[in-house]
């Protein structure tokens, strides 16, 4: 499991509840020294190097990866140039707005090739390929968004079923739905469906990893 830090708001305590928890920790351009501050050491810094303070900061533990290419964020060029199948990401949010949109960009992007979890202060928003089932808890809020179009062939657990509803944004969405037994399952339409976005309290971590 690998953690990816940005420089949007981070909480300098969940970063290093977080960090003891992955086998690496990256730090998106600025977000390297993000990492610093909180007394951690990154495994790698990647990015175009545009806002981070001083590379030459970082220790010879840090692997610092300067990627000059303006078609991707620095977010993107951490995912593209690592591999895990869990990526926790933290300090997407928060900040500039652009930024937020961009993050979600990227979680739609990579949802086909690994499970991109985005944390702040009070949520989580996991990138979803297809259909999921996990335990959440009866009484937790579950919110559905969809990144792209999505087509939902059925859903148990949950107060207001998505059977047979095609989500898009523009169009339908589906905000603070609710889980009505400990259990849900969401499944979607056969076919090429795009990836959604599934948020949860971000204290369900657990369930989602």
């Amino acid at each position: 499991m690998l953690l990816i830090v940005g420089g949007g708001s981070v909480e300098p305590e969940m970063l290093k509840r977080l960090a003891a928890r992955v086998q690496g920790i990256v730090g998106a351009d600025r977000g390297g020294d993000i990492v610093l501050a909180a007394g951690l050491v990154p495994d790698a810094v990647i990015g175009d190097m545009d806002s981070v303070a001083d590379s030459a900061r970082f220790s010879g533990r840090t692997r610092v990866l300067t990627l000059a290419e303006q078609d991707t964020t620095d977010f993107e060029k951490c995912l593209y140039s690592t591999r895990a199948p869990i990526t926790l990401a933290i300090g997407m949010t928060g900040g500039r707005f652009d930024h937020t949109l961009a993050a979600l960009h990227a979680v739609a992007r990579y949802a086909h090739e690994r499970r991109v979890i985005l944390i702040d202060g009070h949520d989580l928003a996991m990138g979803v390929a297809g259909s999921i089932a996990l335990n959440v808890g009866a009484g937790e809020r579950v919110s559905i968004y969809p990144l792209g179009r999505t087509r939902f062939a059925r859903s148990k657990g949950l107060l207001y079923r998505l059977d047979g509803l095609e989500m898009a944004q523009g169009e339908a969405i589906g905000t603070s739905n609710l889980a009505t037994e400990d259990r849900i399952e969401i499944e979607v339409a056969p076919g090429g469906q795009d990836p959604w976005l599934l948020i949860l309290d971000r204290k369900l971590l657990d369930a989602v990893i």
